[in-house]
């Protein structure tokens, strides 16, 4: 599932997500947020990510560095459930492919 992507200059970014635009620049520079090649002073970036941000910074108080914290481990964390679902369309497809050619049995690994 692709997610949505926006350019959004640093100064909308403020009024809809209420942030500053030197919040904005910072969490550029420290690689949280994606500046717009073609656009300056604009963001590229997923507006779900933007609101999980700016929440994150004003709900939670966080720091930037605590938000970097956060915002990796969520992205790590994304990444172990599509592989988990990925193995599960493996594993499917397994049970289907050994259906047709013997009887399956459960394995008691206890």
């Amino acid at each position: 599932m692709e997610a949505s992507i926006i350019t959004i200059t640093f100064h909308d970014c403020g009024t809809r997500y209420g942030l500053s635009e030197a919040d904005v620049r910072e969490f550029v520079e420290l690689g949280l947020l994606h500046a717009a090649p073609d656009v300056p002073n604009a963001l590229h970036e997923a507006p779900d990510h933007l609101a999980r941000l700016a929440r994150l910074h004003h709900d939670l108080d966080l720091g930037k560095e605590e938000l970097a914290v956060i915002l990796h481990l969520r992205q790590q964390l994304d990444q172990l459930q599509q592989e988990v679902r990925r193995q599960r369309a493996r594993v499917q497809q397994l049970e289907v492919f050994l259906r047709g050619s013997a009887p399956l049995r459960d394995a008691d690994f206890h």
